[in-house]
């Protein structure tokens, strides 16, 4: 017999999949009707859901992949890497992750400098402030004496 909150989990983890495919599901419909407006097409409903099933397999399946990919590398983080790794067999879809990896460290390397200017500048007015500070303590002290 299985312990109380073994069936607990497994239910908790039977109702986020289902979630999770109701949202793949949703998704794949709206894509579907955005290409029958474009080219005039129709979609059955078999049609999206058999391709809704199929996008879940296969994100199923990245998932264990990336998974793996990190694991080789004795990490426990997935990164940029492992999922350019994944894309290898897709030149279009590589050289797009590969853009969009370089964005992001653009973009945090920005906001490093940033942080580092504003730090800077902080503490800089914090040195002239314990400047100041320290003028109006000697003046204090040379005006007792």
């Amino acid at each position: 017999m299985e312990p109380e909150g073994e069936r607990e989990r497994e239910r908790e983890r039977l109702l986020h999949t289902q979630r999770l495919k109701a949202a793949v599901h949703y998704t794949v419909g709206c894509l579907c009707q955005e290409v029958a407006e474009d080219k005039g097409i129709q979609f059955s409903k078999q049609t999206i859901a058999a391709i809704s099933e199929i996008t879940f397999r296969q994100c199923e399946n990245f998932a264990k992949d990336l998974e793996m990919f990190a694991r080789h590398g004795k990490r426990t983080v997935i990164n940029s890497e492992d999922v350019k790794l994944l894309a290898r067999r897709s030149n279009s879809l590589l050289r797009y992750i590969t853009q969009k990896s370089e964005e992001l460290a653009l973009n945090n390397l920005e906001q490093k400098e940033r942080k580092k200017k504003k730090s800077s500048a902080a503490k800089g007015r914090r040195t002239s402030d314990e400047q100041v500070e320290a003028a109006m303590a000697e003046s204090e002290d040379s005006n007792m004496a």
